[in-house]
């Protein structure tokens, strides 16, 4: 009895050491068990302007058929409780990475789910089943080929500058290679932007390859970047046995002694519509065709991609795409068939290997509507259409300059306010309005762009300059260019891992476009001190996140009424040019100057939402910032109390920026900038009517507070309120500022402070100033 009372005392640590691991050693090799193996990174989630990470999911132990292949898991729980409570624990994560089997114990026996059959049974601590019992079962059951063993037994590629894959990626490359082996020759793999398709694609080309299952293989893609990137990056261990495809240069002789080939459709199918690819390559030249980024119409009947696939059609096909499509005009599915694995943004936000975001909505006193005067004329002297303009027509049908401007000016006070070096695409209606946009914030950040003129570049497909800046831009090293404006070109593939800002000023009414666009921002880069990112959205297209669409696996489109946002159309999902930009304006639109018409930012709200675009909160700053401010003070006469008791009043200041607040920010949003923090706090939180920081610098002056102090001292601290009157309460409590004019003309601090009796003496001094500045206030 006491023995069992002492096991049931044990803490978990104890019954695994004790019993658990024990029962598996001894028959299981060492090398296939891995304990406190950590599955995910942990969610990051937001507070305020903080990020910080949940715990990760780790597994107690995982039992595997060989280093690429875990096929069962253990989850340990205390004495306490009994053998199968951890079970179904256990089931989740196996399931999660697709696992066969589940086992729990609590050091007195085992408790098994067995997947592929369903059923569960219980046995003694002394019968777990032996290596090589739960791999024969396992073959059994799954029926595995010996082409199938063949390829399971290939490791991964593994060097000291590669990574091993994530579980997910572990997943996407077996079940690929697996359905290979077993003879499926047409397949889709969805994985949201930023987990890794590329590598995923890579690791499954070396097994093939290593295996002999597979000898020639091409690699899909439509723009260079992506072809590339590829080459340059993931595919560089496979560098000896790699050729990018050029059609003016390859000929017969030379480019059949590959086994990895890459190119861009336009190269196999040129712009004279001619069919290169028949001319270097026979039908069954290729087993094995990869096509990135296949949502872009791959599957369209009468694609350029359509035409080489079906040339290769004994090839094996898989394709790639983050946003998998079934509308009218392209079916990923009726041509690749269900995706043998899908890893969502949801399950990438969730697992914390993707950056979470919030939204800033911002709109303007236009955005539902703005209607010229009759007979108001442009800024070319012709006369505007009478008719109510709304966000649909901005940039697409007229031109508002001064809604230009302010976009521009938000952008720029947010980086002004946060980061100034953080890496932003700014998406514009046309290519035209992306430099209409680069024009305003260069203007607006001059100071930036004399540093560097790349500060501010538009990228877009017809700038070629702009275009030789695109590798400059994403990569992660190179600060500049910082803001980039575009129109289309940014929106898929481009690999921007830093992007921390993501504005969109366009109309988006494509699913598939707002995922690509989101998926801009959601790498995360911890080291470099990316944790999250913003979507600012002048546009209300993040509507789109409480669209069913938004995670789901398909798209379905069939078209669009009159009115309506715009839908993608069947012109527009032709791949037979890089992602359609408006690079010439299809008629003279209407450009109203400032005094046309003037544009306000009338409400901003800050948005968090989950990884199912679900929205966690939804609240103006005003109220987000109100509810914070009674969350640590409760009641106006605690927060005047703690203002005037604390010494240095800052400290309110930086408690409140730890919450995600800033003071200054919100000020600026309300037209508020001459107002102290302690009256914006009051009237925020409590309702109390604001002073200006003058309107208190004067109540001190109408006091008489100065008149006890004479001469030097006197002018010292009439400076001082001056100080205060421009620059706020903060500026003043620093010694420093005697360092700064006026006070240089009196002389060094220290003689300064003599005027005072010493430096205490000027302390004391400030700290009375201060008592004057907010002497009603005093509770």
């Amino acid at each position: 009895m006491d023995a069992i009372l002492s096991k049931k005392a044990m803490s978990e640590e104890d019954i695994k050491r004790l019993y658990i691991t024990p029962s598996i050693t001894g028959k299981w090799d060492a090398q296939k068990i891995t304990m406190e193996t950590q599955i995910t990174d942990g969610k990051i989630n937001l507070k305020g302007n903080l990020a910080f990470r949940e715990k990760p999911k780790r597994a107690d132990y995982i039992l595997y058929l060989n280093t690429n292949h875990p096929i069962a898991i253990i989850e340990a729980k205390s004495n306490k409780y009994g053998i199968s409570h951890g079970l179904q624990q256990a089931m989740e994560y196996a399931k999660m990475l697709d696992l066969p089997f589940a086992f729990s114990s609590n050091g007195d026996g085992f408790a098994e789910h067995d997947f592929l059959t369903g059923k569960e049974r219980q046995f003694g601590l002394n019968e777990f089943p032996t290596e090589t019992e739960l791999i024969a079962r396992y073959k059994q059951e799954t029926g595995l080929t010996t082409t199938q063993e063949q390829v399971i037994n290939q490791p991964y590629y593994t060097s000291q500058t590669t990574h091993a894959p994530r579980y997910y990626q572990r997943i996407a490359i077996n079940r690929t290679v697996d359905a290979i082996a077993r003879g499926q020759n047409r397949l889709l793999l969805v994985m949201a932007t930023g987990t890794g398709k590329t590598y995923t694609a890579f690791q499954i080309v070396y097994q093939l390859l290593q295996s002999g299952l597979k000898r020639k293989i091409l690699y899909l893609a439509d723009r260079n970047i992506l072809v590339d990137q590829s080459i340059q990056q993931d595919f560089a261990p496979l560098e000896k046995v790699i050729h990018k495809i050029s059609v003016s240069k390859d000929d017969m002789s030379t480019i059949t002694s590959h086994q990895v080939y890459f190119s861009l459709y336009q190269q196999l199918v040129g712009d004279d519509d001619k069919e290169h690819f028949s001319e270097l390559f026979s039908p069954d030249f290729f087993d094995l065709i990869i096509v990135d980024e296949c949502h872009r119409g791959s599957a369209k009947e009468d694609s350029r991609w359509r035409r080489i696939l079906e040339y290769f059609q004994s090839a094996t096909q898989v394709g790639m795409t983050a946003t998998p499509k079934e509308t009218k005009y392209v079916s990923n599915l009726s041509y690749f068939g269900e995706p043998v694995y899908t890893y969502s943004l949801k399950e990438g936000i969730e697992d914390g290997f993707l950056a979470p975001f919030k939204v800033i909505n911002i709109t303007t006193d236009i955005a539902d509507g703005w209607r010229p005067r009759k007979g108001q004329r442009d800024k070319n002297g012709n006369e505007v259409p009478d008719r109510v303009y709304t966000n649909s027509d901005y940039d697409y049908n007229i031109i508002i300059e001064d809604r230009i401007q302010q976009v521009a000016a938000e952008i720029t006070h947010y980086l002004k306010s946060t980061d100034r070096m953080a890496k932003t695409i700014v998406f514009c209606a046309t290519e035209d309005a992306a430099e209409r946009m680069r024009q305003a914030l260069v203007n607006l950040n001059s100071d930036m762009v004399q540093k560097n003129p790349d500060y501010v570049v538009r990228i877009t497909g017809s700038d070629t300059y702009g275009k030789s800046k695109l590798d400059y831009f994403i990569s992660v090293s190179a600060k500049y260019p910082v803001i980039a404006t575009t129109s289309k070109l940014l929106s898929t593939g481009a690999d921007c891992k830093m992007t921390k800002l993501i504005v969109l000023d366009e109309m988006i009414g494509s699913m598939t476009e707002f995922k690509q666009i989101i998926g801009r921002g959601t790498r995360l880069r911890e080291k470099e001190g990316k944790t999250h990112f913003v979507v600012m959205d002048f546009r209300n297209v993040t509507r789109l996140f409480a669209d069913p669409d938004w995670d789901g696996p398909i798209e379905i489109t069939e078209g669009f009424t009159p009115g309506e946002q715009p839908q993608e159309t069947e012109q527009e999902q032709s791949t037979e040019k890089e992602p359609r930009e408006i690079s010439v304006e299809p008629t003279q639109k209407p450009i109203v100057g400032k005094d046309g018409c003037k544009v306000s930012i009338i409400h901003k709200t800050v948005s968090i939402y989950d990884a199912k675009g679900k929205l966690l909160r939804q609240e103006s700053i005003v109220d987000y910032t109100k509810e914070n401010i009674l969350g640590e003070y409760a009641t106006l006469d605690n927060f005047i109390h703690q203002w005037t008791a604390e010494e240095k009043k800052e400290t309110i200041r930086d408690l409140l920026r730890e919450r995600g607040i800033d003071l200054e920010i919100m000020k600026s949003a309300q037209n508020m900038t001459d107002i102290d923090d302690f009256d914006f706090i009051c009237h925020v939180a409590f309702d109390k009517k604001p002073l200006t920081r003058k309107e208190r610098a004067n109540n001190v002056k109408k006091r008489d507070f100065l008149s006890k102090y004479s001469g030097v001292a006197r002018e010292v601290l009439e400076s001082l309120l001056d100080k205060y009157m421009n620059s706020g309460i903060y500026e003043i409590e620093k010694t420093e500022i005697l360092k700064l004019d006026p006070f240089l003309k009196i002389g060094k601090p220290s003689k300064i402070a003599a005027y005072f009796g010493g430096k205490a003496g000027y302390l004391k001094a400030v700290q009375e100033l201060e008592q004057a500045i907010y002497e009603h206030e005093v509770v």
